[in-house]
């Protein structure tokens, strides 16, 4: 072999371990970037299966302190503007407020106690339980998902490949409501 053939060769051997590498980041972020969004796509069912709750719910609630209208139909106003939330921050944003709702629903539930010893409520209200539970966990996982994903699309030099394809950093389902982050006092 003669001197420009080896060159040649030792050129396409390092443009095929660039092409490689390339391909390799692309589709680390492209896995990563679908984590992300099946993170969110189960924070999503667990979204819908608490905002199906709360009509029956509410309805239960209604049935013995009927009078209570305003917390009635801030829950109500809530839950409509949580299942209408668009996005990640906005959906968050939402989701606090029907958070909100719900606990002013709760204090007055313990005014009134045949209804806490309702059958049905009690299932309603075990079930929320579990699903804010589901919620808790899917929030976490998007977290640390979007965590991982926006590491490697900051990172050099990932972010190179990053801009070039378009992958843009993707937000936290972070609470928006100062009042949210504090712990609830209970007082005897």
């Amino acid at each position: 072999m003669t001197g420009p053939m080896i060159a040649l060769i030792v050129v396409g051997v390092i443009v095929l371990i660039a092409i490689l590498w390339v391909v390799g980041i692309y589709n680390g972020l492209v896995r990563m970037r679908n984590m992300v969004r099946e993170a969110w796509s189960q924070i999503d069912v667990q979204l819908k299966r608490r905002h199906d709750l709360i009509p029956n719910l509410v309805e239960t609630v209604k049935g013995y302190a009927g009078h209570e209208r305003g917390t009635l139909e801030a829950v109500i106003q809530a839950r409509s503007a949580a299942v209408n939330a668009k996005g990640v921050e906005q959906q968050a944003q939402a989701e606090a407020g029907l958070s909100g709702a719900l606990g002013k629903l709760m204090l007055l539930v313990e005014q009134y106690p045949n209804l806490k010893a309702n059958e049905n409520f009690m299932a309603l209200q075990e079930e929320l339980t579990a699903t804010e539970n589901r919620i808790g966990f899917a929030r976490q996982n998007y977290n640390d998902n979007t965590m991982q994903y926006n590491t490697k699309v900051q990172s050099f030099p990932d972010n190179i490949i990053a801009g070039m394809f378009n992958f843009a950093e993707q937000p936290f389902f972070e609470i928006q409501d100062a009042a949210e982050r504090q712990a609830p006092q209970v007082k005897f």
